[in-house]
């Protein structure tokens, strides 16, 4: 499970190094072997590739003739790009990647669960204000009674 944030540097390549606290998993896990994505929140989506197969098996199974459903097969299988993290823990962010999630030079790595989200760094402080703003009667029903 990935949980936590870590601010992070592109490199003048587009290379992310991956904190040290996630490469023993992901090498034990996938091999290093990693997928990106584009995300609607305008965020990428990093997967370690065993986990992102059965998303992209359920999603190609759906018919296509949905216009939603297929807005949603454009974005995550379209803009899926296998990438392979090198012997120093990184990984090349495609230049396609990083302008569909505007990232520049700190970007935020967000543990999910499952996979990570790739956030540019402003991107993400803006994100964070407007999740944790929610107002009178705009709690999801999904939470209400929950405590931490």
């Amino acid at each position: 499970m990935f949980q936590g944030a870590a601010q992070l540097n592109l490199d003048g390549k587009g290379r992310l190094a991956i904190p040290a606290r996630y490469r023993d998993r992901l090498l034990n896990s996938c091999a290093g072997n990693l997928v990106l994505t584009a995300d609607a929140d305008g965020c990428l989506l990093v997967y370690p590739e065993p986990d992102w197969l059965p998303i992209r098996d359920k999603l190609l199974k759906l018919s296509s003739l949905n216009p939603k459903i297929r807005a949603l097969q454009r974005r995550l299988i379209g803009y899926a790009e296998d990438v392979l993290m090198d012997s120093a823990g990184r990984v090349l962010v495609s230049p396609v990647l990083r302008t569909y999630a505007a990232l520049d030079k700190t970007v935020m790595l967000v543990g999910q669960g499952n996979k990570f989200e790739l956030w540019d760094e402003s991107k993400w402080q803006a994100q964070q204000e407007s999740d944790l703003s929610f107002s009178e009667g705009e709690l999801p029903l999904e939470l209400e009674g929950f405590s931490l």
